[in-house]
């Protein structure tokens, strides 16, 4: 399945929003430290994680550790300042899809490392800054789903 990554997420609710998200879609789940909050905290409990949601969760102590976990792996950069829609990439299992922090979004030099064509965005009316984070994760990760025909599943 897909591996969705969460760079230094710093607001507990989206991230608990996000474990819940992957536990129904059967993504894993990488969150790269620094956190924002703890994962003991009650906001993150609230979007109503079962203890089992959080097996397909794992830490990571930096970006470095991350990307040697993730070694032969295709990283998409969903971001803001992406090359082209989430829509036009022809996902493959086993992707992962790296989202930023909250409030500022992935680093330019993280952004820069990875090839133009796996950098993507969704497209959103030119008023518009961003999205939330968890409705975003849920956008890529699903059309990602979609385009290996939901295996896995009901």
């Amino acid at each position: 399945m897909f591996h969705i990554a969460l760079y230094e997420p710093e607001i507990a609710p989206n991230t608990g929003n996000i474990i819940r998200l992957c536990a129904n879609n059967g993504c894993q789940l990488h969150l790269i430290e620094p956190l924002g909050f703890d994962l003991e905290e009650k906001k993150l409990r609230r979007a109503g994680l079962d203890y089992s949601d959080l097996t397909r969760v794992t830490r990571h102590k930096d970006f470095a550790s991350f990307l040697q976990a993730m070694q032969g792996k295709r990283i998409m950069a969903c971001t803001t300042k992406g090359s082209r829609p989430h829509s036009e990439l022809k996902f493959a299992q086993d992707d992962v899809l790296l989202f930023g922090p909250e409030t500022r979004g992935l680093p330019a030099d993280i952004i820069e490392s990875l090839p133009l064509d796996q950098r993507i965005r969704i497209p959103m009316a030119q008023s518009s800054r961003s999205l939330n984070l968890s409705n975003a994760v849920a956008i890529i990760s699903y059309e990602a789903w979609r385009q290996i025909d939901y295996r896995g599943a009901l």
